[in-house]
């Protein structure tokens, strides 16, 4: 089975960089999912990167990778420089494949979901 890496941006602030691991365990206990583990990474600001995050699942055996991009628009965070970190990161460890996701805000589901909380 693959792992799941969600990637947010991270935050100065320590509560906000909580709200994505709390979001990771949530994710984690969802009965029959896809994923032998879940873990969380940041592009800057908190622990741990992109990289060491994929380093981690890489040596708790995973060959294969799902990146999710916890991120609401396809700016350049999304559009480059997650996807050269993954890049960097896949030269270095070719028997482990990595799959980026689009991201959050891509998801058709995002609008029902929004709703749900608004209402």
């Amino acid at each position: 089975m693959p792992s799941l890496l969600i990637i947010a941006h991270g935050s100065r602030r320590a509560a906000s960089n909580d709200e994505v691991r709390q979001l990771a365990d949530q994710v984690r206990s969802q009965p029959d999912h896809a994923y032998d583990h879940i873990e969380t990474a940041f592009l800057e600001l908190a622990e741990p990167s992109i990289p060491q995050g994929l380093a981690a699942l890489a040596s708790r055996g995973a060959t294969e990778i799902v990146a999710f991009p916890y991120f609401l628009a396809a700016g350049t965070h999304v559009a480059q420089d997650i996807p050269e970190a993954i890049a960097e990161f896949s030269a270095t460890h070719p028997a482990v494949t990595v799959r980026l996701t689009p991201h959050l805000g891509a998801s058709a589901t995002l609008p029902a979901a929004i709703l749900g909380v608004a209402e």
